[in-house]
């Protein structure tokens, strides 16, 4: 027999059961282990669990482990022969839907549809979505100016100041169609960009140092020299000054996204639209 500090020892197995992808279960589970130091912890997936029988072999074998189950279960049968496996089999389990749900049912007088999957339907909003991602691609890094009056917003500043990953996200996020237009320090900006509405116009601005080290290490990526105008701090300077000149002639807000990442600009971009 185990004594009390080898069994101390013995890692704690989650299983994120769910009747769909499991994605959403084992998201979860991942960002509420992460808030512990230890990491004696084995984190299983059972994804698609689609029928009792198949659910009440899983609880056996979850028995065996002596772990505990955190499900994302939508499906009131499979929900209900859960918690009486569970009891049955002295299993801990965490329901992360069932109080949620419950509770939106409860202020809207709602029910919900307990249908598994309904997160990743492919309805119009997904279909948006991957409309919104074909445009930033082909509206990358200023191609075709003039498709800039198509889109929902227009990000612009100087070379890696992260305007293509925000398009992409404001994309697949929120089916934005987001372009966006590179500022070259003595050249005119396109002159498609002062004929749009201030408003969907977003400045993106960095502090000079920061920008140095990005761009090194870009060019360290790309086995480029490192002493070139790419990355020589005083000409990065005027490119800065520049773009600011060009962001106080179009009108627009501007971010400072030298310490912000992808999604807080994104979020900040998304909110500032919404206004």
């Amino acid at each position: 027999m185990k004594n009390t500090s080898e069994q101390d020892k013995s890692p704690l197995v989650v299983f994120t059961l769910s009747d769909s992808s499991g994605e959403t279960a084992e998201a979860v589970a991942k960002a509420a282990l992460a808030q512990f130091s230890e990491t004696n912890v084995r984190l299983y997936r059972l994804a698609r669990v689609t029928s009792v029988e198949e659910l009440k072999e899983i609880m056996q074998e979850v028995d065996k482990d002596r772990g505990m189950i955190a499900y994302t279960v939508v499906r009131t049968d499979l929900r209900s022969t859960l918690e009486t496996e569970a009891l049955k089999h002295n299993i801990p389990i965490i329901d992360l839907l069932g109080p949620l749900m419950a509770k939106v049912a409860q202020l809207t007088g709602l029910s919900p549809f307990s249908q598994a999957g309904r997160l990743h339907l492919l309805d119009e909003a997904y279909y948006r979505r991957i409309a919104a991602i074909d445009f930033a691609i082909r509206y990358d890094d200023g191609k075709n100016p003039e498709g800039l009056k198509e889109a929902d917003v227009v990000l612009t500043g100087v070379s890696r100041t992260s305007k293509t990953p925000n398009c992409m996200y404001l994309a697949q996020h929120w089916g934005l169609r987001a372009a966006n237009a590179p500022l070259i320090y003595g050249i005119e900006p396109p002159a498609a960009l002062f004929t749009l509405s201030e408003k969907k116009i977003i400045g993106l601005t960095v502090d000079p140092h920061i920008l140095v080290e990005i761009r090194s290490t870009r060019a360290n990526v790309l086995g480029l020299p490192q002493d070139t105008d790419y990355t020589d701090l005083s000409l990065i300077d005027q490119e800065v000054s520049f773009a600011k000149q060009v962001f106080r002639r179009l009108g627009c807000h501007v971010i400072d996204v030298s310490s912000k990442a992808i999604e807080e600009t994104s979020s900040e971009i998304y909110l500032h639209l919404r206004k």
